[in-house]
Formats: structure tokens, sequence, C-alpha cells
């Protein structure tokens, strides 16, 4: 069983070599995307289905063990999702072949979307496998290796300074990141994050505390925390919606695990940390109010991507195993729900050739199906009952209740603010693009486009690729009940950790 851990970070390496191979062969190349993203589906729906009812499942890469040995592990958290974030791939995967952004539209396709798109997948799962600091750096170089080349593609004047300012700040994180690495390093002498809590609390609590900000700081940019969050807003509306729909699932929800996951197993942390729900309640606050000062779409749901991190470090900052299992839900609910409104976006704005809110009209009546899809995950986002996000949201509000502090109960009131702000953001989306009466339709002026505005025509794959997203979000709000014990199951993990040191430290495989 232990091999199987290695598959989701292996499989899609090993595809994205061979996608390159067959550079000119553009059906090979999707159906090698499509079939290795749904065995790591498969393969995650194994480990989970393992981790839940045997522990964490370790695999320690050529049987060398720690500190110095690279170990994987699978325990309940990451193995859930690797799950979601594989079903998320899949999807956008086909709604970009849908699109035809895989091949710009052409006959032979391009060999940089799938080998690069793969590469991402491969990051996006060893950075929930890896046990140890420095490989989930090497992760996170991956991901943002592959983002750099996906998030440039076809660069037009328009996309020049956004991507250079994604460019720059990525660099700057990956050079703090490296630089928290030597500092872990030399105060501890492991970088093995179940080795490490023991040596981090015979640290002086003054190096403990600045350390624990230091990390906080460097995943606080990955996930675009206020007020580290400037790139993104500019950054990610300027790529294709599928791009940027990946970006905005996947890649700040990697920066918020790798903070629950520090967080919680190397450092103690006995009650509430005023400093981390303080920026939770800005983080929500600051992300609401400039999602509702824009016109432009994607602008708009980016805005609304980083308000919506605040309720996961809210969740965190809590340090209780209901707040966390609420971070888990949360998540869980957010990767699936923040892409399907970006692959919505991209429908939208196919249809009606504008970002700008004040320009588009009538989507509902010219193409009813589409305004279905954005309706469901939007009033989730906005916490309306009985959707997924509105679970999540209960869970995370009782557990502010709960702790009963001053500042818990200040980011709880935050919390149920922030949701009025979002109801009121997908309000001006829906009376903006959805109502009214439908503008002229655009010509097919040239089908072999693959931008994501003004072809005027939507896929099968296309809408196929957005519905499944959808109604994974339903049926997460469906199961909620066994999805909430699991939460609760793997918070336990989180804050006694003994299952997973003993078995990334002890003597056998897992």
């Amino acid at each position: 069983m232990t091999f199987l851990v290695a598959l989701p970070v292996l499989l899609p390496l090993l595809a994205a070599a061979l996608s390159l191979v067959a550079g000119r062969s553009p059906r090979v190349q999707r159906l090698m995307g499509v079939v290795v993203l749904t065995v790591i589906a498969a393969v995650a729906a194994v480990l989970l289905v393992r981790a839940d009812s045997e522990g964490p499942v370790v695999l320690r890469l050529g049987g060398y063990g720690p500190p110095f040995g690279i170990t994987l592990v699978a325990d309940r958290l990451s193995s859930l999702l690797l799950l979601v974030s594989a079903l998320v791939t899949l999807a956008v995967l086909i709604f970009s072949v849908g699109q035809r952004i895989t091949d710009f539209g052409r006959t032979t396709a391009s060999t940089a979307f799938h080998p690069m798109y793969l590469v991402l997948c491969a990051g996006v799962s060893l950075a929930y496998l890896t046990g140890d600091l420095f490989n989930l750096f090497v992760a996170f170089e991956m991901m943002l290796g592959a983002s750099y080349v996906l998030i440039t593609r076809r660069v037009t004047a328009q996309r020049v300074r956004p991507s250079m300012t994604y460019v720059i700040v990525s660099l700057t994180s990956s050079l703090l990141f490296i630089t928290m690495i030597a500092l872990v390093y030399t105060a501890t002498g492991t970088v093995n994050l179940a080795a490490m809590p023991d040596k981090i609390a015979a640290l002086p609590a003054g190096v403990q505390s600045s350390l624990a900000l230091f990390i906080v700081i460097v995943f606080g940019i990955k996930a675009a925390i206020v007020p580290l969050h400037f790139w993104l807003p500019d950054s990610y509306p300027t790529a294709p919606a599928p791009i940027t729909a990946v970006f905005a699932a996947l890649l700040t929800k990697v920066g918020v695990y790798a903070l629950i996951r520090t967080q919680t197993l190397v450092f103690v942390h006995e009650d509430s940390w005023a400093v981390l729900l303080g920026v939770a309640l800005v983080t929500m606050l600051v992300g609401a109010l400039g999602a509702i000062a824009q016109n432009d779409l994607n602008r708009m749901l980016s805005f609304l991507l980083v308000s919506h991190i605040g309720y996961m470090l809210f969740g965190l900052a809590l340090f209780t195993v209901i707040g966390l299992a609420g971070v888990i839900l949360y998540v869980v609910h957010h990767i699936t729900v923040q892409g399907a409104l970006f692959l919505v976006s991209g429908l939208v704005t196919r249809h009606t050739g504008t970002v700008s809110l004040q320009a588009m009209s009538g989507v509902a009546r010219g193409y009813p199906l589409v305004a279905v899809l954005f309706a469901i995950p939007a009033m989730s986002l906005a916490g309306l009952p009985p959707f997924s996000g509105f679970v999540a949201k209960i869970a995370l509000l009782q557990a502010g209740a709960e702790v009963g502090t001053p500042m818990a109960i200040a980011v709880t009131a935050g919390a149920v603010v922030t949701s009025l702000l979002t109801l009121y953001a997908v309000t001006k989306i829906w009376v903006g693009a959805f109502w009214g009466p439908p503008a002229e339709p655009l010509p097919d002026d040239d089908p072999n486009d693959d931008v994501t505005v003004g072809t005027g025509s939507t896929s099968t794959a296309m809408l196929g690729a957005t519905g499944g997203l959808v109604l994974i979000s339903v049926l997460i709000a469906v199961f909620a009940g066994p999805l909430a014990d699991m939460s609760e199951r793997a918070a336990n993990d989180l804050l006694h950790d003994e299952g997973y040191r003993s078995a990334v430290l002890g003597e056998g495989d897992g």
C-alpha cells in the first residue's frame, strides 16, 4: 500500500515528460492528462480510506528514514485535500481542452500546456504529501515554475505587467522560504516536520515566536493574506479562465495547508493566537470591500478569494478541534466553489466578450444553464443554506463563540459581516451580468481563438467540466455529516500529533 503515496507525484511527472515527446499528437496529450489525473483521484480515494481506518500511510524513499531520508506521508488531511484537488484539476483540464487553450486552436498542439499543467499537479501533490520543509519548498518551486509558463502563455501588453508582478512576488517569497528553512535548520538541526516539535520546544520562547511568525509571513504571501495579497487581484484575472480557476482553487489553498501543518505540528499554541485572529479579520473585510469596489468580474472574484482566506485563518488561529474541523471543511468547500466560479466567469466572458459588469447584460435569458452554474457556487460562497459554504461557516462561527475571547468574538462578528458583503458582491454580479435584456450575440469570428472572451461559443466539455465542479460542491453539502466527522477526526490528528509523528519516526513503513 505504501507505494501508492508516491504515485500522485511520480505519475504526472512521468506523463509530463511523455507529453513533451508527444507534442505533435494533441489527442495523445489530452488523453494522457485525463487518464493520469483520474488515476490520481482514485489513488487519493484509496489513501483517504486507508488513512481514516488505519492511520497515516508513510513511504520512506530508498528505505532511508528521518532525519536524512525523504518521507512522504498521507494522513486524513493530506489525502482529503489531494482527492479534492485531483478532481478539480481534472475538471479544469477538461474545460481547457473544450476551450482549446491547450493547443491555441491549432491542429498541432502547443508543447507547453500539458507538460506544465502536469508538473503543476505534481507540485500540488508533493506539497500535500511531503514530510519535511525542504521538499515542501521543492513542491512550491515546481508549482511556481509551471505557473510562470501557464500565466505568461501568449503574452499580450495587458498581461506583461501583472505577470511580472506575479513572478517578482513569487521569487521574493521563495527567497524568504529558503531563508526560513536555513534558520529552522540552524536552530533545530532538522527539517523533518515530525522531528521538529521537540527541537522547537527546547528553544527560547522568543525564538519560537519569531520562527512561527516568519513561517506565517512566508506562507501568508503564497496564501494571499492581507496585507500580503496585493499581487493576486492583479495577476490572476489576466490569465485565461481555466488557468485562473486552477490557480484560485489550489495555489492559495496549498499555502493555507502549509500554515495549518506547520502551526499545528511544529509549534505549540495553548490558546488562540490574537495576532493571527487580527490578520484573519482584516483579510476578510479588506477582501470583501475590495470586491464590492470592482467592476471587473475576474477582479471581483479575486478579491472574494482573498476575503475567504480569512475564514481559514480564523479557524486555524483558534487552535481548537472544532475550529480546525471548520477550516478543513472550508478549504474543501472553497477549492471546488472558487474553481467553479472562475470557470463560470470564463463562460460568461466568452458569451459577452467583456469582463466589465457594466457592459454585460441578460446572460440568464440567453444562457440559462450558465446562470444556474453561477448561482449555486455563488450562494455557497455567500454561506446561504443549504449549500456547503453554510455548513463550513456555521462550524467556524460555533468555534469562535466557544472560545469566547473578545478577539474571537470580534472575528466571529466580522465573519458574519463578511458573509453579508459577499452576498452583496455576488448579487452585484448577478444584476450586472445575468439580469436584464440579453445582449446581441457575438459572432464567431475566429473559432480557433483560445482566449476567454469574444468567441461566443461554448463546448459541451466546458459546460460539463463546470457542471462537474458545481455538482461536487453540492455533494459536499449533501454529505456534510460524514465529511464533518472526518474533518473532526483530521482536526484531532492535527492537535494530537502522536500518531503522525510515530508513523513517520517509527520503525515501520506506516
